[in-house]
């Protein structure tokens, strides 16, 4: 038996965001049927370089696939002092028969197209089907990359876009145009941006509540993708009052999640969770009910949507003879 070694470009040309989707609402699926086995997570932190690297680790007991994934993030001198990248991602999958090792690849680009995609499979879900203004708050690569999959499921008409960095807003703005020849909207403040908002996508770092309740207005979807920590938060937690709220996992959302802030201040109790989005893509719980509800989705990362679309990149390299195998057991 031989493990096959994948680098970043190789799986860059193996999956589309069309793909990644469809693996993202499998592992959904999954993990709301007892498929999977997910343990917490395992965060490393280290103030003084000022940088973390998680550790995510789950079995999908419908393909055979063990995934661990390690990445990094935060570590600003990494490319002047050690000649490597800030954010460095690396997944291992192992066939969960034997725990054999098949595959080393990059996992640098998996975290964020996996991000990109919960996005848009919650638009799918649990946005009004005559949405077509976003409002983006935060400006770096996560936001680029959730435009890049809610795109491919719905039409986008403008972006109103707000960045506490001019330069970040302005690069976005360029990008986001290029791409997409979407207008994008430069908003004077935060309140500006989610006043238009069909949906709301924050992906910021923040550590206080970026949006406040009484600018959403009703309709709205609210993709909340920046807290999947506790420290960070997006959100006012009085959204949370009179909104459906819909989650990856509960677990994971009222221990780490923007949820955990309006349960920490008992606005909600955890019987006011909706249920979780797999559920509702299963169908045992509904989606949307009316136009005028506000509904959120809280999204911290499972280690299920990197064993699924690292599944498909493997599947997608063995069948096109790419990356490079090597005998790694003797």
């Amino acid at each position: 038996m031989k493990t096959l070694l994948l680098k970043k470009d190789e799986v860059r040309r193996l999956i589309g965001m069309a793909e990644v989707i469809g693996a993202v609402e499998e592992a959904y699926k999954a993990f709301s049927s007892d498929q999977v086995e997910q343990p917490d997570y395992i965060g490393i932190h280290h103030p003084s370089l000022r940088g973390e690297i998680d550790f995510k680790l789950g079995y999908y007991k419908a393909n055979e696939i063990i995934s661990m994934k390690a990445h990094s993030g935060g570590f600003t001198n990494n490319p002047a002092e050690h000649g490597v990248p800030n954010s460095i991602g690396t997944i291992l999958l192992f066939d969960a028969r034997s725990c054999a090792l098949i595959c080393i690849m990059d996992g640098s680009l998996i975290t964020g197209l996996r991000t990109g995609a919960s996005g848009a499979v919650s638009v799918k879900a649990l946005a009004r089907k005559n949405a077509r203004t976003v409002a983006s708050i935060g400006t770096g690569n996560q936001a680029r990359m959730q435009i890049r999959a809610v795109n491919e499921i719905m039409k986008i008409e403008k972006i109103h876009a707000w960045s506490r960095t001019p330069e970040s807003l302005s690069r976005y703005k360029t990008d986001i145009q290029r791409e997409f020849g979407i207008p994008v909207i430069v908003a004077s403040s935060k309140k500006e941006a989610v006043e238009q908002a069909d949906i709301l996508i924050t992906t910021t770092r923040g550590k206080g509540s970026l949006v406040e309740a009484d600018w959403v207005k009703p309709g709205t979807h609210i993709v909340a993708i920046g807290t999947d920590q506790r420290g960070k938060q997006e959100l006012d937690p009085e959204i949370f009052r009179n909104a459906k709220v819909v989650v990856d996992s509960v677990a994971q959302c009222t221990e780490k999640g923007e949820t955990w802030h309006p349960l920490n201040k008992n606005i909600i109790t955890k019987d006011d969770i909706h249920g979780e989005i797999g559920e509702v893509l299963l169908g045992r719980k509904p989606g949307r009910e009316s136009d005028d509800e506000i509904t959120i989705f809280d999204a911290t990362g499972m280690a299920i949507q990197d064993n699924t679309t690292a599944s498909k990149i493997y599947q997608n390299a063995t069948a096109n003879n790419v990356g490079t195998f090597f005998q790694f057991f003797e």
